[in-house]
Order: structure tokens, then C-alpha cells, then sequence
């Protein structure tokens, strides 16, 4: 194996995050990807060992190893910042899970290191390969909406025992975990706004976990409208795209996840397929003025495309997928958004 001209990966962290939605892709692309070390505090796992990978307890067995060219760090939200800057300081390349830290100061200083060291990090933005965004785009870009008027993207859950037992934090809030996923869907498609509008709440009190988001991202005339509750008994769409000639409705949310949680993988038939109950819904006026109204066959998404990115950066030179000033604009409109909760 030339190794050399592989993705010769390091996890820092070895729960749920590396073994659900990094492992089932990253172990799929022997032609780039190497998987050679696995951290965690007590150097064993809950989950299944992975043959010929080294786990292990101590950090210097990642920095010390100059054949390892990317570390990912999937700990615990809180730890994000300082374990980046250390890897940084130890030489090495970064992929950083969600939220890539907890203020846009802390996410700043970690890019200026990275060009300092001439080093590549970066924020682990699967989202983009959702296969509901990957639908939205087709059908935005097919042109019969016409000029868009009205985007809504929307995470919605129902999970009201876990707000009532939580207590405020602003990296660990319902924002950053999941609001960071479409506040950068919105921004990498439609590019930077000309203002942003935020409504932030504790539906269950002060003191309480940060329940619900909303952000309206203008851009002229159109409003990107980016919202989420933890409180809502039946989900809003997906996606909702409004134009001046018709209308997109896309229900549900990307199958992958779903399917991991079913122990289907990635090389399975069917995987991360919507089914007919799923598809999309189109009505528009035509040129004609003749009405549609028709079911949208969901494009595949596929989260191994973040790692087929990051090596065509790190190997090939090209230039980063997910822009730094796209991340420090997410953390910036998070920050902000919280700042008067508590």
C-alpha cells in the first residue's frame, strides 16, 4: 500500500460519533482511506474492533506517528477547541466534528494556526450530503420554480425529557448540535447573506436546555428561513422552497442515519434510499400556464463524499469543500444568536 498517497487517519475519541457516522464511510474507501489509530482515555471500546487498527490511551502514539496525515477528533462537544489546537501544535492535519468549537474567536484562531503550520482543518460538515439537499438543489436548479421568494429549512425533533432534564450551555445547546448542520447547508448553497435575523429560546425556562432556533438569512429579496425545535409534536418539512411559479415540499429528512441505526452499512443495497413515501413534492405552472403537481425521486446521499473532498485537498492540492469563512459565519450567527440566554 502507498501509503504516502492515502488518507492515513488518526480518531481522537472512539464512542458513538467515530463508530456511527464516521467509521461505516471512512472504512469504505480502501483506494484512499487508511484507518491507523484510534484514541480513547481508556484505550478499549464499546464497539466492535476494527482489524489491523491501532487503539490505544495514549495521544503521543498519534503525534509521534509522521505516517498519520489527518486526525478527527469526535469527543465530546467541549474539548473540541482545545484538542484541535494541540493536534495543530502537534503537526497534523484536522477534521473537527460539529460544532467546530464554541465561539467564532476560538474557531478564528484555529484557522490562523492552521495557515501558520501550513497545516489543513476543517469542520465536519456531512449535511451536505443529505440526500433532501442534494433533491432541493436539483429541483432549484431545474429552474420551473422560478425566482425563489421563500426557503424554509427546518430540524425539527420531540424530545421534551431531554430538554427538561438539561441545563444551559451554549456549545452543547440544541443550536450548535443541530442548527450547525443547516445554518451551513443554507450558507454553502446560497452563499453569505446580507443580514441575519435570530430568535433563540428556552421553551422550558431559564436555566434550560436551548430548545429552539430561528434564523432568517436575506439575501434581497429571498429569505432563508433556518429553524428548529426539540419541542415539536410532528416535524415541519424538511425542506420548503417557495418560488414565484410553484412550490417544493420535501417531508422528510436524509435516510442514512436511519439506516446506521439499523446496523445497514454503507456497501448494503438500498442504503440511505428514500422510498416512494418519501420523495419530494413538486406543483408548479409551467410556461404554458399548464399545472404539475408530481413526486420528486430523491437524489442519494453519501457522507464517504467528506472524505473523498478532504483528500483531493490534502493529497491533491485542491481547495477546501467547506470555506473557512463559511464556518466562522455559522459559529458567528450561533454566538449571537444565545447571547442573551442563560
Amino acid at each position: 500500500m502507498e501509503v504516502m498517497f492515502m488518507l492515513n487517519i488518526a480518531y481522537i475519541g472512539n464512542g458513538k460519533s467515530t463508530n456511527r457516522y464516521h467509521l461505516p464511510f471512512s472504512s469504505r474507501l480502501p483506494e484512499i482511506v487508511n484507518i491507523q489509530t484510534i484514541y480513547s482515555r481508556s484505550g478499549k471500546s464499546a464497539w466492535p474492533a476494527l482489524e489491523g487498527v491501532n487503539y490505544t490511551s495514549n495521544l503521543d502514539d498519534i503525534y509521534k506517528d509522521e505516517a498519520i496525515n489527518l486526525v478527527v477528533i469526535t469527543t465530546p462537544n467541549p474539548t473540541h477547541y482545545d484538542l484541535a489546537k494541540q493536534t495543530l501544535e502537534a503537526g497534523k492535519n484536522v477534521l473537527v466534528e460539529k460544532p467546530f468549537a464554541e465561539t467564532r474567536d476560538q474557531a478564528k484562531e484555529l484557522f490562523d494556526l492552521a495557515k501558520e503550520k501550513g497545516l489543513f482543518i476543517q469542520c465536519y460538515q456531512n449535511r451536505r450530503y443529505d440526500s433532501d439537499f442534494l433533491t432541493t438543489q436539483k429541483v432549484i436548479e431545474s429552474g420551473v420554480l422560478g425566482d425563489l421568494i421563500d426557503v424554509e429549512i427546518h430540524y425539527d425533533r420531540y424530545n421534551p425529557e431531554f430538554s427538561e432534564n438539561s441545563t444551559y450551555s451554549l456549545i452543547d445547546s440544541y443550536t450548535y448540535g443541530l442548527g450547525s448542520h443547516s445554518l451551513d447547508q443554507a450558507i454553502s448553497y446560497f452563499g453569505m447573506p446580507d443580514d441575519v435575523h435570530f430568535d433563540t429560546r428556552q421553551i422550558l425556562g431559564s436555566g434550560k436546555l436551548n430548545d429552539y432556533f430561528d434564523f432568517d438569512l436575506n439575501y434581497g429579496n429571498l429569505k432563508v428561513a433556518v429553524a428548529g425545535s426539540l419541542m415539536r409534536f410532528e416535524a415541519r418539512p424538511s425542506f420548503a422552497i417557495y418560488g414565484k411559479k410553484g412550490v417544493f415540499i420535501k417531508q422528510t429528512k436524509d435516510r442514512q442515519e436511519d439506516h446506521l441505526k439499523l446496523n445497514y452499512t454503507p456497501d448494503e443495497p438500498g442504503f440511505g434510499q428514500d422510498l416512494p413515501e418519501h420523495y419530494g413534492t413538486l406543483t408548479y405552472l409551467d410556461d404554458n400556464g399548464v399545472y404539475h403537481k408530481e413526486a420528486v425521486v430523491s437524489e442519494v446521499g453519501d457522507y464517504r463524499q467528506v472524505y473523498r473532498d478532504i483528500y483531493e485537498t490534502i493529497i491533491n492540492g485542491k481547495e477546501k469543500v467547506v470555506k473557512d469563512e463559511e464556518t466562522l459565519l455559522v459559529m458567528q450567527i450561533m454566538e449571537d444568536g444565545q447571547v442573551d440566554l442563560h
